[in-house]
């Protein structure tokens, strides 16, 4: 039957059981209390009377001359009429009474010793011949200060068991009142607590509880809860590990935990959407965020983080096979003319202007690969510009390399200019591909006191209000193409630049102008040094 009750019959009965048996007992403790209290207000009115008798010149008297006419008995009975006494006993040294309420005792020896005879007073609860009783005794001294007697008055428990009842009515109408408001405050308690659980059962929160924890952690995406106020309720391993978070970060709100930026706007809802692209400076990350409503309510928000890194690294080699597809395309079109070309000159018996056509064609292209690799030194980068060479004619576009352009680094950190230089170039070459003839890309590249990466074009530019904007993960004018995601290219230019301690700036006057400025390596800021020193004169 126990394991039946719900969770709000559950807490319902403990909380009456509670207050049952608090009430039960302060009720017990309370007539303990009241009956002890009635008994020392009525010990202290006996030994009252007790001494006020003893005081009486007529007692002193009688008592000191043995009672001989029985006055005592008379007088006794009326003080203990007059003073709602139960009984006024008054004795001798020896015990002898002289009075008491059984006439038949009057005459004999008390049973117990006579108390006052060290002439002080004296209380306590008597169980004598007429019951239970309140009892305060006073010593009687004759005129030189002896004791010779003792008065003892007593008020029987009937009287004290009397008021008893009267507090336990009072204190058990008390308790009622306070069970019935407990038993209230414990049912709207229940009703609260099953509202805020939505009607669940501790089984069914335990089942709720094991089956988060093992999905939460379980799944290889991060995951993040926020109640109504952004304050995280839960986040799993893979979310603190993608986003970089340690530490405590239940209950703090995302603006604590995350800084200004892009991954912010998300988490919050600033930047409404599903799959939006953040790049962190460590990933590419997925963010998807989702309210949460229950029962008509809001109660926050779930939001889901993806790892995207090591596929859109996997996208961006295959974009860049596909160009260097695309330009050995371009190549073998190129050669396919030049082929027929001599082929024609052949029929045609031109056999001398066959050969010097093919001379120069071979020249021009030796000497125009030689002069780019003798000025860029990293392969990697002079391949890359080559290939770039090659799409930029299939696409009927003038892409210039200045005459001026130097660059020699090594190779370790030749990957991330090759990044920069192919995001930069490819954006150009979108942005003038519309544009009516000529179309012109210029590429300069400086690595004096500083790698200099500069990229002009002839192209529309870029409008002045949306110029902050174009570096923002997510972030581009270009319609979608495919599946693949735009908006990363620039802003993959901005991480590598700022972690490599450089900077990005755009210009827009006649096109659009990018300049990367990023520090030299330190072997390359030493060799340049011990060249300057070498240079000095001796």
């Amino acid at each position: 039957m126990w394991r039946l009750r719900t969770l709000a019959s559950r807490i319902l009965l403990a909380v009456l059981g509670i207050l049952l048996a608090t009430v039960v007992i302060g009720g017990v403790l309370d007539v303990q209390l009241t009956r002890r209290t009635f008994d020392k207000q009525y010990e202290d009115r006996a030994r009252a009377i007790a001494n006020v008798v003893a005081q009486i010149p007529q007692i002193k008297t009688a008592v000191a001359d043995g009672d001989p006419s029985r006055v005592i008995p008379a007088l006794a009975d009326r003080i203990a009429a007059g003073s709602d006494a139960s009984y006024v006993v008054v004795t001798d040294r020896q015990g002898l009474r002289f009075s008491h309420p059984n006439r038949a005792l009057i005459g004999k020896r008390l049973e117990e010793p006579v108390a006052a005879l060290d002439g002080v007073d004296h209380v306590g609860i008597d169980n004598g011949s007429l019951g239970r009783s309140a009892n305060g005794k006073a010593p009687i001294f004759d005129a030189s200060g002896a004791v010779i007697g003792q008065v003892s008055v007593g008020i029987v428990e009937t009287r004290v068991a009397g008021a008893v009842r009267q507090q336990i009515t009072a204190i058990t109408l008390y308790s009622a009142i306070a069970l019935g408001v407990g038993a209230l405050v414990a049912l709207f308690m229940t009703r609260t607590l099953k509202r805020a659980t939505f009607g669940l059962e501790l089984s069914e929160i335990t089942s709720l509880l094991q089956d988060r924890e093992a999905m939460l952690h379980g799944i290889r995406e991060g995951v993040i809860g926020f109640d109504s106020k952004h304050r995280v309720t839960l986040i799993n391993n893979e979310a603190r590990r993608l986003m970089g978070l340690s530490g405590t970060v239940i209950g703090r709100s995302v603006n604590e935990i995350v800084p200004p930026g892009r991954l912010r706007d998300v988490l919050d809802g600033r930047s409404p959407g599903s799959d939006q692209s953040v790049l962190t400076d460590e990933s590419l990350l997925v963010v998807n965020r989702n309210p949460v409503v229950v029962a008509g309510r809001d109660v926050g928000s779930v939001v889901t983080v993806r790892d995207r890194t090591e596929l859109e690294s996997l996208v961006r080699e295959l974009h860049a096979m596909t160009g260097l597809a695309n330009a050995l395309r371009a190549q073998e079109h190129e050669f396919t003319n030049r082929l027929h070309v001599i082929a024609g000159l052949i029929d045609l018996g031109e056999f001398e202007e066959a050969t010097r056509f093919v001379t120069a064609v071979a020249q021009n292209q030796l000497v125009s690969a030689e002069d780019l690799r003798e000025r860029v030194a990293p392969p990697v980068v002079a391949a890359l510009l080559l290939a770039k060479l090659a799409v930029a004619s299939e696409r009927e576009i003038n892409l210039v390399i200045t005459p001026t352009s130097h660059l020699d680094v090594p190779d370790a950190d030749a990957q991330n200019l090759m990044t920069i230089i192919g995001n930069l170039v490819d954006n150009a070459m979108d942005a003038v591909a519309t544009q009516p003839k000529p179309r012109t890309v210029t590429v300069q590249l400086r690595d004096e006191d500083e790698i200099v990466i500069v990229l002009s074009d002839n192209g529309p530019g870029i409008p002045l209000d949306i110029i902050d904007k174009v570096f923002v993960d997510g972030y581009s004018t270009k319609p979608p193409r495919g599946d693949a995601r735009r908006g990363l290219g620039l802003a993959l230019v901005q991480r590598l630049a700022r972690r490599a301690g450089g900077t990005v700036s755009i210009t827009s006057e006649a096109g659009a102008r990018f300049e990367v400025r990023l520090p030299l390596p330190d072997p390359i800021k030493a060799a340049g040094a011990l060249e300057t020193a070498e240079a000095r004169p001796r």
